[in-house]
């Protein structure tokens, strides 16, 4: 096999290599069924078991919580967007959201067309570089649940701890951070993550959500839109995305072999640790871009001292087989995606490759 590519992409995003080797292997003939999981029905018992497998062990790594049922849903989180404030919000209520950057914007944006939304707190006065402090986000009196972004992956901002919604769900966007570090999920009424980050390639949007929350929607949406459609059939009302769903139960078979959330902890803050220790150290040749109190484990935000010396980074990064170190199209500068799948020696090359750079045009 020619050499793997240093992939530092935001999403879709690396892929554990031992999940793509086994898939392979099995993704002529599955299970000596003749055929490929993508060609079955996904009526048939052999898919029906891969799947409900996969929430079984999604629901296994975040500590069996009682009550919690997990949906798997097509569209993305963009869908969720405009399926939590239609299913959630009552008349008279509104979505209260605190805004932490691009992401919590589009997820604020929908609220007001489908239903209400209101900013409970706001990092705008810092540019989005820092998470509000926890003490400033209020709900509205009115609201019907607190939604947060627990990662801006453009920006590169992470709670380090969440808000307590006190007596309303706390809903959380966790597209960009879900299964990187061990939470409690009790905290929360209902989480939502597109896989192709964390947990598995592009197709399949995996919510996890109190049974209370999703078991009855309002009788106006439309059916596909409803929570309590993919409730009540085990997300299969339709064709689910098959083979998205087969890979997140590799990539969660993955995780465990880890050694679960806090192994996948640990690695991932020995990776970002990496990382930031040498930008922090390159006496201002790199600066990281948010603050320190709310720098994200998943995606590391630096600058230069020029853009034309940026440009330069780029071009001479992907001579050497970096992928995807340029930072998003709306802020620009440059950024490190190590998600779940990026292995340690990939953030040791970068930190080396970011070293030899500076010593070049030092």
């Amino acid at each position: 096999m020619s050499k793997r590519a240093y992939n530092f992409n935001a999403g879709p995003a690396a892929l554990p290599l031992a999940v793509l080797e086994r898939a392979q292997a099995e993704f002529v003939e599955f299970r000596e069924s003749g055929m490929s999981i993508m060609e079955m029905s996904h009526r048939g018992a052999i898919y029906e078991s891969v799947h409900n497998e996969a929430q079984e062990r999604l629901l296994s790594l975040l500590g069996n919580p009682q009550g919690y049922k997990v949906l798997f849903i097509q569209g993305g989180a963009s869908t969720q967007f405009a399926m939590v404030p239609m299913n959630l919000i009552a008349e008279g209520q509104v979505g209260s959201y605190v805004m932490t950057g691009s992401w919590a914007d589009k997820a604020l944006k929908e609220a007001k067309l489908t239903g209400g939304g209101h900013v409970a707190a706001s990092s705008a006065d810092k540019k989005f570089l820092a998470i509000p402090e926890l003490s400033s986000i209020k709900a509205a009196d009115n609201a019907a649940y607190l939604h947060i972004t627990s990662n801006e992956t453009i920006e590169g901002t992470q709670y380090a701890q969440y808000p307590d919604a006190g007596n309303i769900p706390l809903v959380a966007d966790m597209s960009s951070d879900i299964l990187s570090r061990d939470f409690d999920v009790n905290q929360f009424g209902l989480i939502y993550a597109g896989a192709q980050k964390n947990l598995g390639p592009s197709g399949v949007t995996v919510v996890i959500a109190k049974e209370e929350l999703i078991a009855s929607s309002p009788a106006n949406i439309p059916t596909i839109l409803r929570y309590d459609t993919h409730y009540k059939n085990n997300s299969l009302y339709n064709t689910p995305p098959s083979f998205s769903v087969y890979m997140v139960n590799e990539v969660l078979k993955w995780i465990e072999e880890q050694g679960g959330l806090a192994g996948t902890e640990a690695k991932n803050r020995d990776k970002a640790g990496l990382l930031y220790d040498y930008i922090d150290g390159s006496d201002g040749f790199y600066r990281g871009v948010a603050e320190e109190g709310s720098r994200s484990i998943m995606n590391v935000t630096f600058r230069m001292q020029s853009e034309e010396l940026e440009k330069q980074f780029i071009k001479a990064s992907e001579a050497e087989g970096f992928v995807g170190l340029k930072g998003h199209r709306s802020v620009g500068g440059l950024r490190a995606s190590i998600y779940n799948a990026v292995p340690h020696e990939s953030v040791k090359a970068l930190a080396d490759f970011m070293k030899h750079f500076r010593q070049t045009q030092g």
